[in-house]
């Protein structure tokens, strides 16, 4: 598409001989350069005749071609993408391009359907059917349009679909399209609907093709031509009912243009069925909002709601050193989590402070009949149980006056499917023996999510159902969004539908390995192996590689572990220093750039641990054996291997592909008796001394450097069975000396590495980085600090930092300094990939190791980070040339993107893995309590200990299931702010308890269902110093 930034161009088509090859579109437009001088921009667009593509089949009798618009796609996706969709999709380049420039990840899974096979049985001819067919229309001379004077990019893109249907349908029926062809390439839009006419095309139900639009402009046009042209609601109406009832809930809310009422962020009075006075303000429109922030009349940033309050969130602006706090619903103004928007600051005498109470929407929830469902009820849901792994988005003082604002508008949406649960409450019991449409509540399990209003035919099954829900716009009268749903995930509360779950909540790509990405796998299979050295070796395996087979090298990993990515050895050299290697699978000696293993990797991003279950990122036949580093088997290797002196100093280090031969696979518990035992010397035994001697030495540096001792719960599961996978008990994981010795040595490689690539190249190498914190966000832990216990905490530098947390030591309270060091981790950034060509080196930092420049190099088979630092490292050191993507910043940055993205979902998919099977692990617990019937009733009692006051609660942490979570109280308490301490009563008499931020309490523990949403929640009472059960 010919594409300018000011008025279109005159565009001439240019006929080029032979016959057959393609004319060009030729574009020019004039632009000022730097200098003021103008400049002749001329752009050329290659046309190729229709007759070089093999057109769409005609389909059998009874199906025909869906040609959606992009409005339809962007608006209507799940219900085209599902199974039970009867047509074939017919797919126009236009589309595919303006989805792109919408939505990556929509374009992604649109590529992807289209590829899909669709009713298999079927076939055309000699042609086999897929979900779709992709129609290069923007390559035709017979289908390409040129932008009219006057007329917008979205107006020429409807043109063009309306074309390429009149054009299709003529094929489709065998007439020719020429005639109507040439009228169309020069007529305005309603001259071109009216010259569509001259095709032999109608709007009978018999038409090859049905043109499926929401816009209703695009509507009226389309059917003004005699095209036929059904919204999706007609055309899910047009189907047999027995389709009916599968697709019906897919469709999108107001998704007909006919519908809206021109808000761009979802400000229409609901689907016309329910009008009333506005409950929030409208947003803004995002030319204002845009020239608003340039101006710095207004800030942007990320929707962060509380976990503590649903009536409060915060948003976090570059250009303020402190989070604006949004108090109230209307300030939120139908913001939703992770939502990129725009915020007015108020005057300072408008300022609020953080709320003293925990507001907990689930306990105040009362919805009447969903038929007349309130409107003026709350929408948010605040957690019963967190976690400590997450930055608190609300890290402010009590009482302390912040900068307070209001939502003016909202640049980008953050909507995605939801984890649902069917609000019980919601649904008339009308529903429970009928399957008409009903209008119900679907609660997210993301409990700082609204509720969304969902019309389904389908309630009954819901109720007893985990399920994905789309949002689909948020009426400025009503105080829930709307939506529709999109799947079923599983029953609540079994382990199928929670693992499914939480893989959709994290956005966890799932779908097995297709038969494209398993045939880039080696032909022999599970039989592969490193073939003889010389001769034999007819694929060059050996070609640049050195024999390690000799070098004693063992791996160390967690029990259990399959897909081993690292190796060690360690030896004394004939002149008294230590050599040290570090070996990684060689996994870029089997994903070759490009390829369809390759691409799938590279959404991947990671590979996903769960407690019961792993998401491989490659192959199992890749990550779990040929390139796993089994031991007593040759295996290809990428190794790094130093010559040091006895204080650890490098003396030299090299970097070399590699064969070796594991001697042995220890787990860290086997390594750390192994290399205990003092009846030991073999070289082996004696190899892992040295190594842990260098360890212990590197990690000295380090920490003398500025790096970071920092801590989070984690926790142990063990399971019944590998089938079973129930949890028998849960407990807090044990670290030995020989974790920090992989960990150490790990980190050398993942450096020296970074050092290499970096050199090699300066503006594409991929690096890892950990921005240090604004100081600003340990301003309430310094506070606590030292108002609770003493202690300055300095964070001035991560040395300062590393230092003062050292110091956090109380004699009395043995796991005081571990409760610290976690509530330090929240104040953190997270550590993301770049682009060294993307920020200044003095922004390549690790903060945390306190390292100049970082990357990962060490787990190639889970990570895909780690398989492009191995083809930049290959090209570095052996001169062989780099793929092309490895060489431009804005490809490395794209990808990047995607891996971070993944990594973040991997990390929060495991934790809400262990927190699913932790409450399991607790139920198991009260029943045997209760069997046993002691001295607490049956309950599940633990130590905990208070990070966070409240006037009407606690929040605590029990480190022996790794939970976060609140103890609330029926009525305030006495509560001092300043002190982060509430005053409570002990007993009748009103002697009062006080308790605060650190101090060490007992709770019990349970887990029950919300009778409403089904949604299982930890729920804590405190125990001592006092019972709150009664308060």
């Amino acid at each position: 598409m010919v594409s300018t930034v000011h008025a279109p161009s005159t565009v001439s088509i240019i006929r080029k001989r032979p016959a057959g090859a393609g004319g060009a579109a030729d574009a020019h437009f004039w632009r000022k350069t730097a200098r003021g001088k103008l400049q002749r921009v001329v752009r050329e667009h290659y046309l190729r005749p229709a007759a070089d593509f093999a057109p769409p089949p005609v389909l059998p009798a009874g199906l025909a071609w869906i040609l959606p618009d992009t409005n339809a796609v962007l608006h209507q996706f799940d219900l085209l993408a599902s199974p039970d969709l009867p047509h074939p999709l017919l797919v126009a380049q236009t589309v595919l391009d303006e989805v792109r420039h919408r939505s990556l990840p929509l374009y992604n899974k649109l590529r992807t359907l289209i590829d899909d096979d669709f009713a298999p049985s079927k076939s055309t001819g000699e042609h086999k059917l897929k979900r779709g067919w992709t129609v290069w229309n923007e390559a035709l001379e017979e289908t390409f349009l040129e932008r009219n004077e006057g007329e917008s990019p979205n107006d020429r893109n409807d043109r063009a679909i309306r074309h390429l249907a009149s054009y299709y349908t003529a094929i489709l029926r065998g007439v020719n399209p020429s005639s109507a062809n040439k009228r169309q390439k020069t007529g305005s839009s309603s001259a071109s609907s009216s010259s569509s006419r001259a095709v032999d095309t109608d709007s009978s139900s018999d038409a090859p093709l049905i043109l499926l639009t929401d816009d209703a402009a695009n509507l009226a046009l389309a059917r003004k031509a005699g095209l036929r042209t059904l919204t999706a609601k007609e055309y899910v109406a047009s189907l047999p009912d027995s389709v009916q009832h599968s697709l019906v809930d897919l469709l999108a809310v107001g998704g007909s243009g006919l519908e809206r009422d021109g808000n761009a962020t979802g400000a229409a009075s609901g689907s016309g069925k329910r009008k009333g006075a506005a409950l929030y303000p409208e947003h803004l429109p995002q030319s204002v909002l845009q020239a608003g922030v340039k101006a710095g009349k207004y800030v942007q940033g990320h929707f962060n709601p509380s976990q503590y309050n649903f009536r409060e969130a915060s948003v976090n602006s570059a250009s303020l050193p402190k989070p604006v706090l949004l108090a109230g619903l209307e300030s939120m103004n139908r913001a939703v989590a992770g939502d990129l928007v725009v915020v007015e600051v108020l005057p300072e005498s408008e300022w609020k402070s953080l709320g003293e109470e925990v507001v907990d929407e689930d306990a105040k929830q009362d919805d009447p009949d969903a038929q007349s469902l309130p409107e003026g009820g709350d929408t948010t849901s605040a957690p019963a149980v967190g976690s400590l792994h997450e930055p608190d988005a609300l890290m402010l003082k009590p009482r302390e006056v912040q900068p307070t604002g209001r939502v003016v508008g909202i640049l980008r949406r953050a909507f995605r499917p939801y984890v649902c649960t069917l609000d019980r409450a919601s649904l008339p019991p009308s529903a429970l023996t009928s399957s008409t449409s009903v209008t119900v509540l679907a609660s997210p399990v993301q409990r700082t999510l609204p509720r969304i209003r969902l019309l389904t035919r389908q309630a009954a099954h819901l109720a007893s159902q985990k399920f994905l829900v789309s949002i689909d716009r948020w009426p400025i009268t009503s105080r829930y969004p709307e939506g529709h749903f999109v799947r079923v995930l599983g029953q609540v509360g079994s382990k199928e539908g929670e693992v499914e779950s939480l893989l959709e909540e994290w956005e966890v790509p799932y779908r097995p390995f297709s038969s494209a990405i398993l045939s880039c796998l080696p032909e022999e299979g599970e039989t592969w192996v490193v073939p003889p050295k010389g001769e034999a070796d007819v694929k060059g395996v050996w070609r640049g590689r050195e024999d390690l087979r000799d070098e004693i090298v063992c791996s160390i990993d967690p029990p259990g572990c399959q897909d081993i990515d690292d190796a060690l050895h360690a030896k004394r050299l004939p002149n008294g220093n230590i050599q040290a290697g570090v070996h990684i699978a060689d996994v870029s000696h089997f994903v070759h750039p490009d390829n369809p293993m390759d691409a799938e990797a590279a959404s991947r991003g990671t590979t996903v641990y769960l407690v019961d279950k792993r998401i491989d990122m490659l192959p199992s036949l890749l990550g779990t054996n040929l390139c796993s580093l089994r031991p007593y088997v040759e295996r290809l290797a990428f190794s790094v291997i130093w010559e040091l002196d006895d204080e650890a100093n490098i003396v030299d280090v090299r970097f070399t592909k590699s064969v070796i031969a594991s001697k042995e696979a220890f787990t860290y518990e086997a390594a750390q008796r192994r290399k205990d035992d003092a009846s030991l010397n073999d070289p082996l035994t004696e190899g892992i001394r040295l190594l842990n001697s260098i360890a212990i030495k590197l990690r000295a540096k380090r920490m003398a450097a500025g790096a970071l001792n920092l801590a989070s719960p984690e926790v142990k599961i063990h399971l019944e069975s590998s089938e079973q996978s129930g949890p028998v008990d849960v407990e807090v994981k044990e670290l030995f000396e020989t974790n920090l010795l992989v960990e150490e040595f790990m980190l050398l490689a993942n450096i020296s590495v970074a050092e290499r690539i970096y050199k090699q190249f300066p503006q594409t190498a991929v690096l890892r980085r950990h921005a240090p914190p604004p100081k600003t966000n340990f301003e309430v832990l310094q506070d606590v600090l030292a108002k609770r216990r003493g202690f300055t905490l300095d964070v001035s530098t991560s040395r300062a930092l590393a230092d003062s947390l050292d110091k956090c030591v109380d004699p009395s309270f043995p796991k005081f300094n571990t409760l610290v060091r976690i509530m330090a981790t929240r104040c953190m950034l997270s550590a993301e990939y770049f682009c060294s060509g993307s920020l200044p080196a003095s922004q390549f930092t690790h903060y945390g190791l306190a390292s100049p420049i970082y990357t990962h190099f060490t787990s190639p088979i889970r990570r895909y980070a780690d398989v492009l630092v191995h083809r930049q490292l290959t090209a570095a050191i052996s001169g062989q040339p780099l793929h092309a993507g490895l060489q431009t910043k804005a490809w490395v940055d794209k990808t990047l993107e995607v891996v971070n993205k993944r990594h973040r979902g991997a990390q929060g998919a495991a934790r809400a893995s262990i927190e699913f099977y932790v409450a399991l692990a607790i139920e198991r617990r009260e029943e045997a309590a209760q069997k046993q019937a002691g001295e607490n009733g049956g309950k599940v009692r633990a130590e905990a200990f208070v990070i966070r006051a409240f006037r009407n609660g606690l929040a605590v942490f029990v480190s022996q299931f790794g939970l976060e979570g609140l103890v609330t109280f029926k009525r305030d308490n006495e509560y001092d702010a300043e002190s982060y301490e509430i005053s409570v009563p002990k007993d009748a008499s009103g002697e009062k308890v006080t308790i605060g931020v650190f101090d060490k309490v007992e709770v019990e523990i349970s887990v029950e269902k919300d009778k409403n949403t089904q949604r299982g929640k930890v729920v804590m009472h405190l125990i001592q110093p006092v019972d709150s059960r009664g308060m």
